[in-house]
C-alpha cells in the first residue's frame, strides 16, 4: 500500500507539473489555452488521469480472477500428489526468504511457461504450466519459481500497472490536445463556416484516434523497455533467493530450447520467457545469461 501511495503521489506530482509547463509555454508562445481545449488544460489532464489511470488499476484489481478463469488455471494446496506437494512446499520456502505472504498456487495447460499476478504482493498468484513441470529438472524449476516471487516481491505487477496507467494518461492528454489544434485550424481556415459542424465533430474524434494509435505505440516501446528491466530485477532476485546464478542460468538455457507458453497481454510481462524485440516483455536468454555472469565477474558453468 505504501508503495502505491508514493507511486501515485509522484505521478499527481508529474501531471501538476505537465500542467504548469503547458501553461507557461502557451502564455509565452501567446497562446490561448481555451482555444486549443475549450477550457483549460486542467480538466483535459484530470478527464486523460481518470481514464488512463482507471483502466490500468481496474485490470489490476480483477487480474488474478480474470487470470484464473481465462488461463484454466487449477488452484493446489499440494494434497493432490507428490509434484504439487513440491511445488507450494517450495513456493512456500521462497516466499519466506522473499519476506513475503504464501501466494495461491496454480498449475494450468500449456507450453512451458509460468506467470505471477495479483494486485498485492500479499495476495498474489504464482502459476505454472503442466509443459514446464514435465521438462525442467527441480532445479532449474525451482530458480523459474524463484524468479516469479521476485516479481512479486518487488512489487512488479503494481509497479507495472501504474506505469501504464500514466503513459495512458500522457497518451490521451496530448491526442486531445493535437486533435484540438487541428479542429481550431480547420475552423480559423473556413472563418467559422463550419465551426462546431459535424464535419469537424468527426475531424477531431478521427485525429484524436489516430495520434492515439501513433503515441501508443511509443508508449508501447517505453512500457517494454522496462519491463525488460524488471525480467533483469526477477532473474536477479531467483540467484539471491537461490544463492547462485547457476540455476537461473541452466534454466534459461533450457527455456531457450523449449517451445514457450503463450501468456495474456496482462500478464505477458511477469512470464518467465518471451521472444525479444522492442516490443518485446522479456529480453533475450543471451542477454540474461550475460547480465547474471556479469553480475558474479564471470562465466558460471552449469551442468
Amino acid at each position: 500500500m505504501k508503495r502505491i501511495l508514493i507511486f501515485l503521489l509522484v505521478n499527481l506530482a508529474a501531471v501538476a507539473t505537465l500542467t504548469m509547463v503547458a501553461a507557461i509555454v502557451c502564455a509565452l508562445c501567446g497562446i490561448d489555452p481555451s482555444a486549443i481545449t475549450g477550457e483549460s488544460f486542467a480538466p483535459l489532464l484530470l478527464f486523460a488521469f481518470i481514464f488512463g489511470m482507471g483502466g490500468s488499476v481496474v485490470s489490476l484489481l480483477l487480474s488474478k480472477p480474470i487470470v484464473k478463469a481465462t488461463m484454466k488455471c487449477r488452484t493446489i494446496d499440494g494434497s493432490e500428489g507428490a509434484a504439487e506437494r513440491w511445488l507450494v512446499d517450495t513456493i512456500a520456502d521462497l516466499s519466506r526468504k522473499a519476506g513475503i505472504a504464501m501466494p495461491e498456487v496454480a498449475v494450468y495447460p500449456g507450453e512451458a511457461n509460468a506467470f505471477a499476478t495479483g494486485a498485492r504482493k500479499n495476495a498474489a498468484l504464482v502459476a505454472v504450466s503442466t509443459r514446464i513441470t514435465e521438462q525442467m529438472s527441480r532445479e532449474e524449476l525451482r530458480a523459474v519459481l524463484g524468479h516469479e516471487i521476485s516479481h512479486v516481491a518487488n512489487g512488479d505487477m503494481v509497479t507495472m500497472c501504474l506505469t501504464q496507467g500514466v503513459i495512458n494518461t500522457f497518451v490521451i492528454f496530448f491526442s486531445h490536445v493535437i486533435a484540438s489544434i487541428v479542429r481550431g485550424a480547420i475552423e480559423n481556415r473556413d472563418s467559422g463556416r463550419r465551426s462546431r459542424g459535424a464535419g469537424s465533430y468527426w475531424i477531431y474524434h478521427m485525429t484524436v484516434q489516430f495520434f492515439q494509435l501513433v503515441f501508443g505505440i511509443f508508449a508501447t516501446i517505453v512500457l517494454m523497455w522496462y519491463s525488460r528491466r524488471r525480467e533483469y530485477a526477477a532473474d536477479a532476485g531467483s540467484a539471491k533467493l537461490l544463492g547462485s546464478p547457476a540455476p537461473m542460468i541452466a534454466a534459461l538455457r533450457r527455456l531457450g530450447n523449449l517451445q514457450p507458453g503463450v501468456l495474456p497481454d496482462s500478464i505477458k510481462a511477469f512470464g518467465i520467457c518471451g521472444k525479444a524485440s522492442v516490443f518485446s516483455s522479456h529480453p533475450s536468454m543471451e542477454e540474461r545469461i550475460s547480465a547474471l555472469e556479469k553480475m558474479y565477474n564471470a562465466p558460471v558453468m552449469t551442468a
